[in-house]
């Protein structure tokens, strides 16, 4: 007896069985004389049709099972067909972040080696251009606009579906790219298996239905939602510059469609949520936001009941290599109560997930640094291990050993953040491990510090450093503000005194004051400490003297290091 496929694409076939007449896509196509967003609808059948159709013109093309296929197109229709017809066909669909950086995206594409690729005339254009990135793929096939009507003509019936390949669990699906917000992004390796145990656990941990409507502000969730039953409205955003959106037009999206569900960065959610309320609007009809790519901010948290008055504001943890892990949401903490300086709780394990926190290392791991695990409350690196977990980085075997522990037959994922489990099992994030800061006084965190800074009215964003090198570094500020002379002294005596008040930022005393701080393209929301620290080595730091109240630096180190755990 053929084992059942873990293929992603037959929830598609399945939704276009059982609601063939349901939206499954609505891409916008301008306004209406009236003002409302006009959008172009497809259905579950239409979809499906499209599908087929693509399906059809890369078996003409020659595409075959296993074949990879860097994926260059629009989100929406373009990316959704293209690569459930890859699924179809069992062939490999690469997708890489637009917008990471010409360099940066040329090295993945020459590192992932694509035998095709479906892309707009600009990225065949690129293909030529750049030969030596793309010298592995073998044909290439233009990506325009509806493949169904093109392929069909007046009056001739669409393709019919066809049985999708029969995939294996331990099947490659497909390779998707980290940000690479903390180094060079990285191909993960998704096997069938792994997509299936998202879209399940992702369902369960939400109480998502087959019916509702999606506006992801992050365009590779839009894959998700066919296999969950959602329709998924297309946002109008740019993914090559995502915080240049104009909230307003989101906001009119969601009211107009009725969403009840959205995927988006907290620097996207908070630009929305000042928008409700400068506008004097709320968004009823969501269910859910769901909020990741880095901690969400405190008055973010604090705004989700205002604009969210008959949803949720949820965040889930985890990375591209391992998603979701954990999830929270804004009425747990609420409970937990304001103690800036603990880091940001991320919630609790998902089921089929587990947790652990391990001394932080630099090298490869084995199995046996599973087992020495930290008591809860201690701070270490942030280890997990559950269905959802990959296995393995395209073509970097030392990538891959160094953030993967094999134990027996699990394989552990280093999230390469630092965080702390409390006594409740509750996972509290404190940054990423790269970006803690050792001193001769003991070590600080990222978010534990900037969560106290953060509550300044005159910090919008800002960022922890190490000047120097471990274990021996010196602790500074980076504020997010075009300041300089007069009054980055006034703002950086505020800060110390600010700072000398909490035992957790007690040991800094220099800031510094960049216009623009660099941040990943994909959330627009993770904070490049790293740059930030090359910058400062060369730029004007403000470090306001007598200002610790009458206490020693001596005393300063003492009460972090009583409070580092």
């Amino acid at each position: 007896m053929t084992p059942p496929s873990a293929n992603i694409v037959q929830h598609l076939d399945r939704a276009a069985e059982a609601r063939p007449q349901a939206a499954a896509l609505k891409v916008s196509r301008g306004s209406t004389r009236a003002g409302d967003i006009d959008y172009l609808t497809l259905s579950f059948a239409e979809l499906r049709a499209e599908v087929a159709a693509w399906r059809a013109r890369l078996e003409a093309a020659g595409t075959a099972p296993g074949d990879r296929t860097l994926v260059m197109v629009p989100p929406g229709l373009p990316l959704i067909a293209s690569v459930f017809a890859l699924f179809h066909l069992g062939a490999v669909p690469v997708v890489i972040d637009p917008g990471m950086g010409r360099a940066a995206f040329l090295a993945c594409v020459a590192r992932s080696q694509p035998r095709r690729l479906v892309g707009i005339p600009l990225a065949l254009l690129l293909s030529h251009l750049f030969r030596g990135a793309f010298r592995s793929v073998g044909s290439r096939i233009l990506a325009r606009g509806s493949l169904t009507a093109r392929l069909t003509g007046p009056g001739v019936a669409p393709p019919v579906p066809r049985p999708a390949w029969q995939a294996r669990p331990e099947d490659l699906a497909a390779i998707l790219f980290t940000s690479g917000s903390t180094g060079a992004p990285k191909g993960v390796c998704y096997e069938h298996g792994m997509f299936a145990a998202q879209v399940d656990l992702i369902r369960q941990a939400y109480g998502i239905t087959p019916g509702e409507i999606d506006l992801p502000l992050l365009p590779i969730f839009a894959l998700f939602n066919p296999a969950l039953g959602m329709t998924t409205v297309v946002p109008e955003l740019d993914p090559r510059r995502p915080a240049a959106f104009n909230p307003a037009r989101i906001v009119q999206a969601i009211q107009q469609e009725q969403v009840t569900n959205s995927f988006g960065s907290p620097t996207l959610w908070r630009r929305i949520a000042r928008h409700c309320e400068d506008a004097k609007v709320t968004l009823p009809s969501l269910r859910r936001v769901l909020c990741a790519g880095a901690a969400v901010p405190a008055d973010l948290w604090a705004a989700a009941p205002r604009f969210l008055p008959r949803g949720r504001l949820q965040s889930p943890y985890g990375a591209t290599e391992a998603l979701p892990l954990t999830t929270i949401d804004h009425a747990e903490v609420a409970a937990l109560g304001a103690a800036p300086g603990r880091g940001a709780c991320v919630g609790r394990p998902l089921p089929g997930i587990e947790v652990r926190i391990i001394a932080p290392a630099e090298g490869p791991l084995t199995a046996a640094a599973v087992v020495t695990t930290r008591p809860a409350g201690e701070i270490g690196e942030i280890i997990a291990a559950g269905p959802v977990v990959t296995r393995a980085y395209d073509g970097l075997p030392d990538a891959t050993a160094h953030a993967k522990i094999l134990e027996g037959g699990r394989t552990w994922h280093r999230l390469g953040d630092c965080g702390y489990l409390d006594a409740a099992g509750r996972l509290w994030f404190c940054g990423r491990r790269v970006e803690r800061v050792e001193t001769a006084g003991g070590t600080l965190y990222p978010e534990p510090c900037e969560q106290v800074f953060r509550l300044h009215p005159r910090v919008p964003r800002c960022a922890l450093i190490g000047l120097g090198e471990r274990p021996a570094q010196q602790p500074a500020l980076v504020v997010e503000a075009g300041l300089a002379g007069v009054e980055a002294d006034a703002l950086a005596a505020e800060l110390r005194i600010w700072a000398a008040a909490h035992p957790v930022t007690a040991a800094i005393r220099t800031f510094y004051f960049h216009p623009r701080f660099p941040v990943d393209v994909r959330h627009n929301a993770k904070i490049h400490r790293l740059a930030l620290a090359r910058w400062a080595a060369t730029a004007r730091g403000y470090s306001p003297a007598a200002l610790d109240h009458g206490r020693t630096g001596g005393a300063l180190d003492q009460d972090w290091r009583q409070t580092e755990r």
